[in-house]
């Protein structure tokens, strides 16, 4: 089988033939197989696709705060959540809950100084249309890869008038159609929208999206923050069309306003998530032996957790490693052996 090329192997007229298929409305299936297409771009590598973006959380979580400093972090072509390179591209936010004083005292706090003139703010849109807003600013930066934040949905939701007998679901999915139609006009580019969760608790995040499923469904991708509020540490919970699933440890500095992956990577983020699941609401003793057996996916025997947390015998701690593996909070490979959730081990 003939590997996907990536875009850098493609002529420069093979990659405006590709990009002028992806706007075709019909086509064969042996048109769609001749294509090399070039491979999905991403805002945060690892973690956001271009295209359509939610971020949901809780209100007074911290979203802004994340938004803002991604904003930044884009114009510059700086790091991500303080670990991920990310490549400059032209932005502009919509921050139609804040003014510029707001502005200006969070971008202090968040250490930006000298911020580029390519990232551009509005506050109120007045008499402008924000669809063509969107589209101006999109279609102006055709081949810089163009960001735009709009905190939030709730400011513009109600500019969506009503059509005749649409109901809730309808006009959700009509409004985030439109803004999925336009960010598509323009190769690269990405609309991330801020939006809040209900309150009700669902085992399924995307179910945690304030409104009707037409917010959600029309997105390529959804973000949600999870945090407590007197707390700094969090949990980013990814998914999405294209690029990989997850969820991520993080943490917020409420002095610097600052989100930041846990353990400086996404795979130690990813690990710490894992392990933020695994000793929910348990004691610190099942907590050290849960880690401890975290840091052997190969798998692991009482005795030698026991020696690696001191003071603890290795009866006690087999005790709990099985109370660990009858609750799923670790895997139980072979007999006498534990090893972290879901990991093949060989013993």
């Amino acid at each position: 089988m003939t590997p996907i090329l990536e875009a850098t192997t493609l002529a420069a007229g093979e990659t405006r033939e590709a990009r002028a298929f992806l706007k075709r409305r019909s086509f064969n299936a042996r048109e769609l197989m001749a294509q090399r297409f070039p491979p999905i771009q991403e805002l945060v590598p690892g973690v956001i696709a271009t295209g359509l973006v939610m971020l949901v959380a809780a209100p007074k979580i911290g979203k802004s705060w994340m938004c803002l400093d991604l904003d930044y972090q884009a114009s510059i072509g700086g790091r991500a959540f303080g670990c991920i390179g990310i490549s400059q591209r032209p932005t502009m936010y919509l921050a139609l809950e804040d003014g510029p004083r707001r502005l200006q005292n969070r971008m202090n706090k968040l250490g930006i100084t000298k911020p580029p003139a390519t990232m551009q703010f509005i506050t109120t849109l007045g008499e402008m249309n924000l669809l063509d807003t969107i589209r101006m600013f999109f279609t102006s930066n055709t081949g810089n890869n163009p960001l735009i934040i709009l905190d939030t949905l709730g400011k513009v939701k109600g500019m969506a008038a009503r059509v005749t007998g649409e109901n809730d679901f309808e006009r959700d999915y009509r409004l985030m159609t439109a803004f999925k139609d336009a960010v598509d006009e323009v190769d690269g580019a990405t609309l991330l929208v801020v939006h809040h969760t209900r309150k009700a608790f669902s085992g399924d995040f995307l179910d945690t999206v304030s409104g009707t499923n037409g917010i959600a469904g029309a997105a390529d991708t959804i973000l949600k923050i999870d945090r407590q509020r007197n707390s700094t540490d969090g949990i980013l919970q990814v998914t999405s069309r294209d690029a990989a699933e997850g969820e991520y440890a993080m943490r917020f500095d409420s002095d610097t306003g600052l989100w930041t992956l846990t353990g400086g990577s996404l795979s130690e983020a990813a690990d710490a998530a894992r392990e933020a699941h695994q000793t929910k609401n348990v004691g610190d003793l099942m907590g050290d032996v849960i880690h401890a057996v975290n840091n052997h996916p190969e798998g692991v025997q009482a005795w030698k957790v026991a020696e690696e947390i001191g003071d603890v015998t290795p009866e006690k701690v087999a005790v709990y490693l099985n109370r660990a593996a009858n609750s799923n909070r670790l895997s139980r490979p072979s007999r006498g052996v534990f090893a972290p959730p879901e990991k093949t081990v060989n013993v």
